[in-house]
């Protein structure tokens, strides 16, 4: 699956986006914050607050409690305001 990360997630990630498969048990949103926080330093600080950070699958926005199976992409950024 592609994961894509923005604004500051993207910058303390280091990319923008990248193909990743996750093992079997990585279910959820959360686990897959949980998989890539283990991938790294960098990894680790972008999701250092997990409960800040949103989720989109497929272009559509999700809790962190939706199953990734069968998703093709999936975006994290920080909250968002308007302005």
């Amino acid at each position: 699956m592609k994961v894509k990360y923005f604004a500051w997630v993207r910058e303390r990630v280091g990319v923008a986006e990248e193909a990743v498969e996750p093992p079997a048990d990585v279910r959820t949103v959360s686990d897959l914050i949980g998989w890539l926080s283990s991938r790294g330093e960098t990894y680790a600080h972008a999701f250092e607050k997990p409960k800040v950070i949103r989720a989109a699958i497929d272009h559509a926005h999700v809790k962190q409690d939706a199953v990734i199976a069968g998703a093709r992409e999936i975006a994290f950024f920080p909250p968002m305001t308007g302005g």
